[in-house]
């Protein structure tokens, strides 16, 4: 059995910046990385974006190029998925029976795609986006692609929509809810990219539910409830992630919306870390309430909290949430969290296709969306930092710059 001082599971953000912030904190022990993918770890943001339009090659999303891992002597373990933990024998298991001994676990597992539960969600032509070869399968399939239908109006499904845009696909989305981005920005923001997609061709349903897919071996179409089926040649399925927590939680840790963790990132579990995706964690920028966060700034500022308590440092994690995403030549940039807002204030112009909203809660500044506004999404920091009080009218005021309202 192989034996290691910390084993990191999970080759992406999180996983990759545990690793590298042991090193960079001259941590001299054994460090291995397992991931269930072949490749070594990569950026995931570009995957709906750059990737897939083709704008970046695989190699330009790689977090690290080869000889950094091997400078810095952190073994890879890929195609290797990790199905059960053995917190009293410090030994993990993968799928095909290997046993791996650990001294301190780290879990950066991420999480699965929600999969469609209807009749036709395994048919050919029925893809999630969560890897390079989920996106690789879409790419090869793109050339015979008249009709793409994409199911889940979130950030990926958007940002996918927008590619096959501009690959010229008739495109559909279908979104259960009466707005786009409704779990994570305002009716503001999500009324101006339903306009910017419908602009660009995108065919926006709104409030309907899937009742099928339907096809025979491979995709015809998506029966919507009422019976209507919408032609498909592709699909998209962005409907979330499930955490990738199942063995921690069979193990005994405490969780279930994801494994949860304290202040260090710790577990329940003796000497067992989780960051990313999958730590269920109590943050300050969400009134101390539960939450995961699903990012590349959650993931890599949480491993680094972690590394340092591997070191001895009992750092607690802090950090202001952030969050970005691409559609067509727009770049929406957010700071802070916007859960249980009750007062939105738009500043700027959505027409200019330049303007921020502001998010309150009782009155203080919790979040900004900052849409092509990249000024106000770096000095809106301090504002939610402080939680501030500035009067909305003053917010409004776009001739006044938001670090003078302080």
């Amino acid at each position: 059995m192989e034996q290691v001082d910390v084993l990191i599971v999970g080759a992406g953000h999180g996983g990759a910046q545990v690793a590298i912030a042991l090193r960079q904190g001259k941590f001299d022990g054994s460090i291995a990385i397992v991931g269930d993918e072949p490749e070594l770890p990569y950026e995931r943001p570009p995957l709906s974006k750059e990737y897939l339009a083709g704008d970046k090659s695989f190699d330009r999303i790689l977090i690290r190029p080869p000889a950094f891992w091997e400078d810095r002597q952190v073994t890879m373990l890929p195609g290797r998925r990790v199905v059960a933990v053995d917190p009293a024998a410090h030994v993990v298991m993968t799928a095909s029976g290997e046993s791996i001994g650990y001294g301190v676990l780290v879990w950066a597992a991420g999480g699965h795609p929600r999969r469609l539960t209807c009749q036709g969600g395994d048919l050919v032509g029925v893809h999630t986006v969560r890897n390079r070869a989920d996106v690789d399968r879409m790419i090869a399939e793109l050339p015979a692609v008249r009709d793409a239908v994409v199911i889940g109006g979130g950030f990926i499904g958007l940002e996918a929509a927008a590619v096959l845009s501009k690959f010229g696909k008739h495109v559909t989305v279908i979104e259960a809810l009466d707005r786009v981005m409704a779990r994570v920005a305002g009716p503001e923001l999500s009324r101006f990219y339903e306009a910017e997609h419908r602009a660009h061709g995108v065919d926006v349903r709104l409030g309907v539910a899937v009742e099928a897919i339907e096809g025979d071996g491979r995709v015809t179409g998506v029966r919507l409830a009422g019976g209507e089926v919408v032609p498909a040649d592709l699909v998209v399925v962005g409907i979330g992630i499930v955490p990738a927590v199942e063995p921690l939680i069979a193990a005994g840790a405490v969780g279930g919306n994801g494994v949860r963790v304290d202040a260090q990132c710790r577990t329940s579990l003796p000497d067992i870390f989780a960051v990313g995706d999958c730590a269920l964690h109590a943050n300050r920028f969400a009134g101390d309430a539960k939450v995961r966060l699903e990012s590349v700034q959650n993931a890599t500022d949480q491993a680094s909290v972690a590394a340092r308590a591997i070191l001895g440092d009992d750092m607690t994690y802090q950090a202001i949430p952030w969050f970005w995403s691409n559609q067509y030549d727009l770049r929406l940039q957010t700071i802070g969290l916007s859960l249980g807002y009750d007062e939105t204030v738009v500043r700027g112009d959505p027409a200019a296709r330049s303007f921020s909203v502001v998010y309150l809660k009782q009155g203080r500044v919790i979040a900004l969306d900052c849409v092509n506004a990249t000024k106000d999404y770096v000095q809106g920091r301090k504002p939610v930092e402080a939680g501030a009080r500035i009067d909305p009218a003053v917010l409004a005021d776009t001739s006044v710059p938001l670090k003078e309202m302080l």
